[in-house]
């Protein structure tokens, strides 16, 4: 079985509906097709159209052209359709309709010679209006008129041969271009100049390119199977947003779809052999096209793309650089050939074709693809992929809809453990009463009853002279702690450095930041083994400073009341601090938990989460920061273990998330085999596994915890993101156990930069090792801004949760903070 059956649940189907036989091999030859008609070749020079609509009609026999055609394509627009074909001799268009009326009435079908004697064409394009026509032919792009002929423009500039060129679908005045000198050109075709030259981008030609009006959108591909996925910008430079490997992707997906559902599944970029062995194909990038099934364009804000290549289809996620599907061709033996060299593909929602041309054999054929029962399951496939990691019946969401069941851990409560309780008076150690002294004490302070003075007759006496305060208008804006007491949605990311500090005058980095649940205050833990306690404005006095740990702080917490918070450090110990002293309340060593790698409080302050080697240790904690004035060793504060929760592979923790501003159930821990591991602390178990989340293990996992400044949607709680070295950042949703966005514009080699979510949960930034930090939409793969003025890698990154601020954390232990734009005026 396939892939493609696998994931969608049955079996899809390719049904060769015409094949035809060519004079010599074409399989370099630019083939196309559209949702009424498709176009093959007939002895070379022949073009035969073909009706999708009505597979009964008669097919259409274009003659015309004296040498073999080399490139066909279909117009934009469809009243008129307008087809082109071109040769070493002519380039011609046809008005499909018009043809078809003349071969009704017994004429011979004519169509309008626009240009001659061009050369070797290998590619035609038509603009979006159809008031422009691009064929490539060797270094050169020639622009016509595709009515009638003229004197065409020329555009020089490769310095190879052309192989494909589009138009912009937004813009018909600016074309780009791929060519075999392996770099891509974006040109303005009225004024016939370069406004765009990327660098070299591979060892190999580039042979497709592909544009996409939805968040404009620049796909390219090339030979050895790469493809890179750039924003073009409104000055039409090119910003690279993500670099896969063809190769590399449909292996991953062949092991998350054994994870999940098929562990049958045949190597999909294998073909096997006469003798048993395996040899594999290389996977050249012949077309990516677009794919017009509602549910895989719109689920999610998801944009996805077909990409054609010589063993099959591949539908590709944009937005996450994930296969959803694979259609290999050597899986449907009634086909005629089951390699390509050229091919294109129309896909609707009801229907999808694809022309191809064999790579070693001389032959064309249109192929007619259906998913398993029909375009209704073709609009289900995201949702079915969506789940594939879940378990059935069982729908994990951040926000708890229902409160904990009887034997969840969650109930537990503490029973304190107070000293022995105290004799009480008057009885001794057998029982019977005894008479003890008292000291005699004189209270010469103490006031007299009243029997010296005259009895008060009056026991109430009403105030008539009582003076009404002047009623003072509502304020239309409140300020708490001179914070604003709304979060203002509408503001945009910051990205003006307001203030940049120092924190030490050693260099030392600066590995983590949260701040407290109202934005008034600021931790900051430091490679040199502190704690810093400042106000978030960084501005107000010197901070406070927290000591006793030995080594590097990686790791600090607030607790959801701000009265408390915790710091770990690589010395594998935790210790809880109150604000108001210098002295930790509670030290945890890992003689006793084990080396702590992460901990956090959680369920409203209740419990204590600690992530130690393979475990996640849930824990009641009673915390007190009373101290004997002698005994000041003797810590009052005491920690009991709740529960042990294991990881399914028995590998350690690497990062750990969950959510205290709000019950929730759900704990996220990054597994040191690379694995994504939700464990369901109200079940008391893994929930879920998502394999093979990255490249290397996941050094950072945060959630969008949203803030008490701004309210979201309760299905925005369900996303998080991941980082990992020399990996992307990743966005997850939780319910469908997938990724859904990648971002990896920033540069993250050897250091464990951290992400965050703002607390609008529109924006997340990161820290990256080119001194910068980086913010992105959460809508969009392209980075939004880029911070600089930063003198070393930024590692930590933190939004303030009550005002648009962004807080930065560098390796020379430097303190960055931003605010947007139209806010960096105002007063600190």
């Amino acid at each position: 079985m396939d892939d493609g059956r696998n994931a969608a649940g049955g079996d899809w189907s390719i049904t060769e509906t015409h094949s035809t036989a060519c004079s010599r091999l074409s399989a370099h030859m630019q083939l196309d097709c559209c949702l009424s008609h498709s176009v093959l070749t007939h002895q070379g020079k022949n073009l035969i159209v073909h009706s999708n609509a009505d597979p009964a009609q008669a097919p259409l026999v274009l003659t015309g052209h004296h040498g073999v055609v080399s490139a066909v394509s279909f117009g934009k627009r469809r009243d008129p359709l307008l087809l082109c074909s071109a040769s070493e001799d002519y380039l011609i268009t046809w008005d499909v309709e018009r043809c078809y009326q003349r071969a009704t009435h017994g004429a011979l079908p004519s169509g309008t010679v626009i240009g001659t004697l061009l050369g070797q064409v290998v590619h035609v394009s038509f603009c979006p209006l159809d008031q422009r026509l691009a064929a490539c032919s060797g270094s050169k792009i020639y622009i016509l008129n595709p009515k009638k002929e003229e004197s065409p423009v020329v555009l020089r500039g490769h310095l190879a041969p052309v192989t494909a060129a589009v138009f912009l679908t937004w813009d018909p005045d600016v074309l780009v271009s791929t060519s075999e000198d392996r770099t891509f050109k974006v040109w303005g075709v009225v004024k016939e100049n370069v406004l765009y030259q990327s660098a070299v981008l591979s060892g190999s030609p580039l042979l497709s390119v592909y544009v996409e009006e939805v968040g404009k959108q620049l796909i390219t591909g090339s030979s050895d199977g790469q493809i890179w996925h750039h924003t073009v910008l409104d000055d039409y430079k090119c910003r690279l947003v993500t670099k896969l490997d063809l190769h590399n992707a449909a292996e991953k997906h062949k092991k998350r779809t054994q994870h999940s559902q098929s562990p049958h599944t045949t190597a999909i970029s294998a073909n096997p052999t006469g003798d048993g062995g395996v040899v594999e194909t290389a996977k050249p990038i012949l077309g990516v096209f677009k794919c017009r099934t509602s549910s895989c364009s719109d689920h999610a804000g998801e944009s996805c793309v077909w990409v054609g290549s010589s063993d099959g289809l591949y539908l590709l996620n944009l937005d996450s650089s994930e296969l959803l599907l694979t259609l290999i061709f050597r899986d449907y033996p009634d086909l005629t050939f089951t390699l390509a060299g050229s091919l294109a593909i129309f896909h609707t929602d009801c229907r999808m074709f694809c022309v191809v041309s064999g790579l070693f054999e001389p032959r064309m054929a249109l192929w007619h693809i259906r998913p398993p029962g029909g375009a209704e399951q073709l609009d289900q496939l995201s949702s079915q992929l969506d789940h594939l990691s879940l378990d059935p019946g069982h729908e994990l969401s951040m926000v708890a809809s229902a409160p904990p069941c009887s034997t969840s851990p969650l109930n537990v409560e503490l029973t304190r453990r107070d000293p022995k309780p105290p004799r009480k008076a008057g009885v001794g150690k057998a029982g019977v009463g005894v008479v003890r002294d008292h000291p005699l004490v004189f209270h010469p302070q103490v006031k007299s009853s009243g029997y010296a003075a005259s009895s008060q007759r009056k026991m109430f006496v009403p105030k008539t002279n009582v003076q009404k305060k002047p009623h003072k208008p509502a304020k239309t804006t409140k300020k708490i702690d001179g914070l604003r007491s709304e979060y203002p949605a509408c503001s945009g990311p910051p990205t003006t450095l307001q203030t940049l500090l120092s924190t030490s005058p050693a260099h030392t980095p600066v590995y983590c930041l949260q701040h407290s649940g109202d934005g008034g205050r600021l931790l900051c833990g430091l490679g040199d083994s502190s704690v810093l306690l400042y106000k978030s404005s960084l501005m107000s006095g010197s901070p406070s400073v927290y000591t006793g740990h030995n080594k590097a702080v990686r790791c600090v917490c607030w607790s959801h009341s701000s009265g408390w918070c915790l710091s770990v450090s690589d010395d594998h110990s935790l210790h809880i601090w109150n604000p108001a002293s210098k002295e930790p309340t509670l030290t945890m060593d890992s003689d006793v938990f084990g080396p702590v790698r992460a901990a956090q409080f959680y369920y409203l302050d209740k419990f204590l989460l600690l992530a130690s080697g393979s475990s996640l240790q849930l824990l009641l904690c009673h915390l007190d920061n009373s101290r004997h004035d002698v005994k000041r060793y003797e810590q009052k504060s005491f920690s009991r273990l709740v529960k042990r929760f294991s990881t399914k592979s028995g590998s350690d923790i690497t990062a750990m998330s969950a959510i205290n501003d709000f019950y929730s159930y759900i704990v996220l821990a990054c597994v040191a085999d690379r694995s994504i591991q939700v464990l369901d602390l109200n079940a008391g178990r893994v929930a879920m596994e998502i394999p093979e989340g990255h490249s290397r293990p996941a050094h950072h996992v945060t959630q969008n915890k949203g803030s008490m400044y701004c309210s979201q949607t309760p299905d925005s709680y369900n996303l998080f993101i991941t980082s990992a070295i020399t990996d992307a950042v990743k966005l997850w949703d939780l319910r469908t156990a997938r990724c859904v966005r990648r971002y990896e514009s920033h540069v993250n080699r050897c250091h464990p930069c951290s992400a965050a979510f703002s607390a609008c949960g529109r924006f997340i930034a990161t820290g990256s090792e080119d001194n910068s930090a980086y913010v992105y939409d959460i809508r969009s793969s392209s980075y939004l801004h880029k911070l600089p003025r930063h003198t070393d890698t930024v590692l930590t990154v933190a939004f303030n949760p009550a005002t648009p601020e962004l807080l930065t954390g560098s390796l020379d232990g430097k303190l960055g903070l931003f605010r947007p734009e139209e806010e960096a005026s105002l007063p600190t």
